[in-house]
Order: structure tokens, then C-alpha cells, then sequence
């Protein structure tokens, strides 16, 4: 979806505060009277929780792209089940999705949900424990069957043995609803009870006042194949925005406000972490003129990438389903010495199998983004979770000394930029580029400003034509690694340019010559050199925001934990405490100002989604001693949790 936003406004921008113990977030003010009480917030966060087949990341897609459309800020949180298909009815195959929106600017999921939306006791029972007393839940009655509850340990009804008793329950019969809307349609019970998503989000539309024709729209492309199954949708959406509307039960609805004054002027849409990374991919190779080659794999969370790269061959974008990860990487490093902008896309355990042709690449000094889009580990790990596990793969995963830049969003719609950067890196230097992003940016999502096409950079770069060099009886030859004196890059030369034939492999080159050599001397000499040319990699400056000035903690952060950790500052900030915060887009090199940022504070924080790896970084490299606050529970951190850790950091 896309939304126009004509004129910003300058406003302080509220904290992002924690839900408190009210049945939905403060009211701001109230819509005058009319049939059913409308009441005003300032934003909401609502979890879809069910069964892995109940249609639970459709349902709450479908509710964000309606948000964004209607304008709110919004911040998105997808948690699939580790199982493709785990037993229904059953806590591992429990699906949630859950969305922040408000009318002001927001930057994490939300720490607890305001509204439960739980399609079965599994959801309610996995889900429960992050509802704060007195939020909202919304109960399919239908499925407190005692087969059902007896699956996840309830021995009797929560509905009625008191479990609930601190909550605001709304109990439908979400099932039964659903099957008698659509009778007219002579569907079978169970193609029937397809459609009870459709319903929950007709509900939540209307407690919510989100926009529906999209949404009709949508089905009806979706089932266009299948007619009777589209309006059979449609009409299940609508009846339970019709629900909403005449039950008693439901005696109030809310508004949350459009967010215009968060957002500069563009056009804006919701966008997830590896769409927007997929676009950042095409518009690089596009400012580069050059063809964009994908080799990959497929491997959960990265998969979605080379869906998404596959629809736009008119872009010239080729892609290619290798038979496994080595031979994914080998292909893309084939394309980049062949003249394309060459991707690999993967997650930790790829990575782990490419790390060969990984140093391969930079031995030939070819540029090749690696996409690492992290996963729990080690092994197969969690496929479905996130955690910022690779930080130190990508540093040194590598035999020998092979050094390659390693760029890091923070947000999904930064994703776009941070490709956009590995590239200029990688094209401008002839190396590889690690790009790392996480399963939480890659799923989730938030409104994107779609840039202007002057707005991009220029990663124009110049293959390599004729001889380079002249020898000392004057023939002019080529010389493969005569380099750049400014950025050390050896010239690119494609392959079949006449007069430029030259030798590559993975044994060690002669300085200039591209010879094979063991001489210890050269070998010293290429080690050091290839090590310059990554320090030597121009990374802007660290930014540093401390608006007191009096701060004498540092809260660093580096990739995803940017929504979490300016949550939680803000929350500081608003309690009337001092705390500095910057965060790491370049991981190697660093920003050269970052050893003086450092010594500039008392006390380091750093939270990382692992056990300390940018934090050891830090200490080598700066001898530092930086407090390392870390997670590694597949979950991205809540602002509430580190707002108490830099309280304590700062009161120590």
C-alpha cells in the first residue's frame, strides 16, 4: 500500500511508553457521541494468535496494509511456528502476528499486546502470559472443546474456572459465526471454517475503523481462480465487521489518528525488511548499470529474497535455485567476475558452507554481497527465530587472514539503504560485503518513504579496457592487481575483453601480476594489502545522540536492536534520566571516530540478540570495558526490559 503524505509538521515526539494495566491503551480524547461509544487513542497493539493453519500472518498482513494505507506509524512482529507443520491444536504450532500502530512515531512492536485475538486454547495458553491484567481478549469460543484444551494441559475451561478473571474477555463464537454467514455458498463445513480469519479481521476492522475495500480487493485477486472461495471470503470479512457493529458485547470502537506529522513529505508504504532489502538490491544494480545476479539457496528467513528477486527479470535481474549452498555462492561469484552485481543470500548455517568460496572471492578481489539474514543457532538451530548470531562468523568464519566489510541495517525500510551501501562498498573496492540482517527486520515491517530517483547514488563503476601498465622495454601489458592508490582496488576486467586475459584461482597472486607466487615476501605484502584496502573503506562517522550533553552512559547498539534500544532511551529520557545513544551500521571498518565516542562516557552499554560478540569486538579493539546486557531467546528485546538495564547502568 501507498499513502501521500503533503505537509509535515514539526512535534516533539512522544515516548514509547509501556501499556500500563488499562483494557487498551489512555484514550486522548473522545469522538463526539453516536450509536456505539468511539473513543480516541494514540495508538494500540493488537496479536493475532492461532493455529498454524488458522491464517494468522495473512490476517494481520492484511490489518497492517490497511493501516499503513489509512496512515498510522506501525511496526510489525511475525512469530511463526519452528515446525513446517506441527500438530494442530498444539503449543509448537502455535502462529502469532502482532502490530504496533499509533499516530505518532513508534519504533518497536510493542512490548505486550493490548488485544488478544486467540483462535484456539494453544493461543491462548502461549499467549496469555504477555497480556498485561485488564487488556482485551478476544476468545473463539468454538474451539474450548475438552480434546482441544486437553492438548496444552488445561483441565478445565479457562473461560470459566476463574483464569481469565483479570482480563476484559469478549467470548465468539468465532466458528460458528463464520459457517452461518456462509451457508449461502454451499461450502462444505470445513472449507466453511477456512474462512473464521476473515471474520476476526472484519471484528478488528471495525473495533479499529480500518479501511475495507483494499482488503475485499485483495481477496478477490488472491481467489480469482476461485470465485465462490473469494466472495465466500469477503463475505466472512464482512460479517464480522457487521458482528462488530450490532452485538452488545462490543459496546465501544476506536480511533487511532493517521501519523502524518511522524513522517516527512513522499509516498510512503509498508514494507518487510527483505522486500525492502530485495528493492535496495535492484536499485544498487540499476545506479550501477550492471545486471543483478542472485545465487542462492533457498533457507528460511532468507527464501523471501529470491521470491522477490525472481519477478523482475525486466529489471535485468537473474536468478538462480542452486542445488545447494556452495554451489550458490559459486555461481554468483562466477556472475561477479563476469561483469554482474553478484548476491549470494543465506542464513548462519549457509554461511558456514560458503565460507570457502567466501575467501575465495576475496583472494580474486571480486565484488559479491553476501546476504546473511540471521537465524538461532548453532546448527539448524531455530529457522524461525531471530538472533543477531553471526557477527563474529562474518568477521573471521574464514581460513587465513580474510578481511571483508560487513554493513548492518537497523530497521526493515533501512534495509533498502544498507544494500544500497554494501554495494558502493563492494563495487568501489572490488571485495566481498557481509550484509546481516536478522529474521525480525526481514519479517517485519513499517512505512517506507519511497525515494526519488536523484535520491540514489551514483555506483557507476569503470571495467577495466586496455593495458595498464608498461614494462621496462616499454610493452604495454595488463596487470590484474595493480591497484587503486586511493581505494586499493584492482581493476575489473570482464571476461573475452581482448588483451586482457589474466589468471585467477584461489592460490596466492603475485603483487601487479596476478601470477601464481609463494614467494613470503609477496605473501606478506598481498595479507597486509588486502587488510589496508578494508580499514581503508570509507564509513561515515558515528552519530552520537545525547541531546543533554550531561550523559555519562553510552548505550551502543548495532543492527536490529535499534527500535528496542531507542524505545527504551526515550523511556529514560522521559523519566527524567541522561543516557547517550549511537548505533553501528558499519561493523568492519568501524567509524574511525568510534574509539573517541567511547572514552567520551563513564559507562558502555551494548544489548545484543547474542552473547556478547560486538561487545568482545569493542574490548580488543578499544580496551574498553563495556557492559554487555544479552539475549538469546529467538525474540527481539522489549524497550520495558532495557529501559530497567540502562536505569541501572546509570544509577550504578
Amino acid at each position: 500500500m501507498t499513502s501521500q503524505v503533503s505537509s509535515p509538521a514539526e512535534q516533539a515526539v512522544p515516548a514509547e511508553q509501556p501499556s500500563g494495566a488499562a483494557a487498551a491503551p489512555t484514550p486522548v480524547d473522545a469522538s463526539p457521541p453516536s450509536a456505539k461509544e468511539v473513543r480516541r487513542l494514540d495508538r494500540v497493539i493488537i496479536r493475532f494468535a492461532g493455529d498454524s493453519g488458522d491464517g494468522m500472518q495473512l490476517t494481520g498482513d492484511r490489518f497492517t496494509s490497511e493501516t499503513a494505507s489509512f496512515g498510522n506509524d506501525l511496526s510489525t512482529l511475525p512469530n511463526f511456528p519452528a515446525e513446517i507443520r506441527a500438530p494442530a491444536g498444539t503449543l509448537p504450532g502455535v502462529s502469532s502476528f502482532q502490530l504496533h500502530f499509533a499516530d505518532h512515531d513508534i519504533l518497536t512492536p510493542g512490548d505486550a499486546p493490548d488485544v488478544l485475538v486467540a483462535m484456539n486454547p494453544a493461543a491462548l495458553k502461549a499467549n496469555l502470559a504477555d497480556v498485561p491484567r485488564g487488556g482485551e481478549i478476544i476468545v473463539n469460543t468454538d474451539e474450548f472443546a475438552k480434546r482441544t484444551m486437553a492438548k496444552v494441559g488445561y483441565a478445565t475451561s479457562p473461560l470459566e474456572d476463574g483464569t481469565l478473571d483479570a482480563y476484559n474477555v469478549h467470548p465468539v463464537p468465532l466458528t460458528t459465526l463464520t459457517i452461518e454467514a456462509l451457508k449461502e455458498f454451499g461450502l462444505s463445513r470445513k472449507e466453511a471454517e477456512r474462512s473464521k480469519n476473515m471474520f476476526a479481521l472484519g471484528l478488528l476492522s471495525w473495533m479499529y475503523h480500518r479501511p475495507t475495500q483494499n482488503t475485499e480487493d485483495f481477496l478477490r485477486r488472491k481467489f480469482a481462480k476461485k470465485p465462490q472461495i473469494a466472495e465466500a471470503n469477503v463475505a466472512a470479512f464482512r460479517a464480522g465487521w457487521n458482528f462488530g457493529e450490532t452485538t452488545e458485547d462490543f459496546a465501544v470502537s476506536y480511533e487511532v489518528a493517521p501519523a502524518t506529522s511522524a513522517f516527512p513529505a513522499g509516498t510512503y508504504r509498508n514494507i518487510s525488511g527483505n522486500l525492502a532489502l530485495s528493492y535496495g538490491l535492484i536499485a544498487a544494480a540499476r545506479q550501477a548499470d550492471l545486471p543483478l545476479y542472485l545465487g542462492s539457496y533457498p533457507i528460511t528467513p532468507a527464501s523471501d529474497i529470491l521470491h522477490e528477486l525472481s519477478k523482475h527479470k525486466n529489471f535485468g535481474v537473474r536468478t538462480f535455485q542452486a542445488e545447494d549452498e556452495i554451489a550458490g555462492i559459486g555461481a554468483a561469484l562466477g556472475a561477479a567476475f563476469g561483469g554482474a552485481l553478484a548476491v549470494t543470500t543465506t542464513s548462519g548455517p549457509g554461511v558456514a558452507l560458503k565460507s570457502e568460496t567466501i575467501g575465495l572471492a576475496v583472494s580474486l578481489e571480486l565484488p559479491l554481497l553476501i546476504v546473511d539474514i540471521q537465524r538461532g543457532g548453532p546448527s539448524t538451530g531455530l529457522p524461525t527465530k531471530t538472533e543477531q548470531a553471526d557477527l563474529l562468523q562474518a568477521m573471521y568464519g574464514r581460513n587465513g587472514e580474510a578481511p571483508v566489510p560487513i554493513v548492518a541495517p537497523k530497521t526493515p525500510a533501512d534495509c533498502f539503504d544498507a544494500a544500497l551501501d554494501a554495494a558502493r562498498i563492494a563495487l568501489t573496492y572490488r571485495t566481498p560485503v557481509f550484509l546481516l540482517s536478522d529474521g525480525y527486520l526481514a519479517n517485519g515491517s513499517e512505512p517506507w518513504r519511497v525515494p526519488e530517483p536523484d535520491e540514489l547514488p551514483d555506483l557507476r563503476t569503470q571495467f577495466a579496457t586496455g593495458p595498464n601498465h608498461t614494462l621496462a622495454d616499454g610493452t604495454e601489458v595488463f596487470w590484474p592487481y595493480k591497484r587503486d592508490p586511493r581505494t586499493l582496488a584492482r581493476p575489473w576486467a570482464v571476461p573475452g575483453t581482448p588483451g586482457l586475459e589474466h589468471r585467477i584461482g584461489g592460490i596466492e597472486k603475485q603483487d601487479g601480476t596476478g601470477n601464481i607466487s609463494y614467494d613470503p615476501a609477496n605473501h606478506d605484502f598481498m595479507v597486509r594489502t588486502r587488510q589496508a584496502k578494508t580499514d581503508g573503506v570509507t564509513v561515515p562517522a558515528l552519530e552520537v545522540d545525547d541531546p543533554s550533553g550531561e550523559a555519562g552512559t553510552l548505550v551502543l547498539g548495532w543492527g536490529s536492536t535499534y527500535g528496542p534500544i531507542t524505545a527504551a532511551v526515550r523511556r529514560v529520557r522521559t523519566a527524567g534520566d541522561h543516557v547517550a545513544q549511537a548505533h553501528l551500521r558499519h561493523l568492519n571498518p568501524f567509524p574511525a571516530n568510534l574509539g573517541e565516542v567511547l572514552r567520551r562516557y563513564e559507562k558502555v552499554v551494548v544489548p545484543e540478540m547474542n552473547l556478547g560478540q560486538l561487545a568482545t569486538l569493542i574490548r580488543a579493539r578499544y580496551l574498553v570495558d563495556v557492559r554487555s546486557h544479552t539475549q538469546v531467546s529467538g525474540m527481539p528485546f522489549k524497550a520495558a526490559q532495557l529501559a530497567d538495564v540502562l536505569k541501572e547502568a546509570i544509577d550504578d
